[in-house]
């Protein structure tokens, strides 16, 4: 099964990825650097993240899943700073 997750962060902001085995346990590859910066450290100690499952295929070839991912990440805006993680495709301003 191959799969497209929204994860959301405590502050709201989400990242939008992909996983092609449907791993459990995986929770994409968001660059942690520009993520730590709108977190203080009192607030690394605790928090929740939230995984939801997209989209699904048990029959798309990766071309397919990379097209419906980059869909998925201007539907939702994720590459916009202010509201997600994502960097690519580049956020172009209406």
């Amino acid at each position: 099964m191959k799969i497209i997750y929204k994860i959301t962060y405590p502050n709201n902001k989400i990242y939008i990825g992909k996983d092609l085995t449907n791993s459990i346990n995986y929770f994409g590859s968001a660059n942690s650097k520009l993520i730590e910066k709108d977190f203080l450290q009192e607030h690394r100690k605790d928090f929740t993240i939230r995984r939801e499952i997209l989209w699904e295929s048990e029959t798309a070839n990766d071309i397919e899943v990379n097209q419906k991912e980059v869909e998925l990440i201007r539907q939702y805006q994720s590459n916009n700073p202010e509201i997600g993680y994502n960097q690519w495709p580049k956020y172009i301003k209406e």
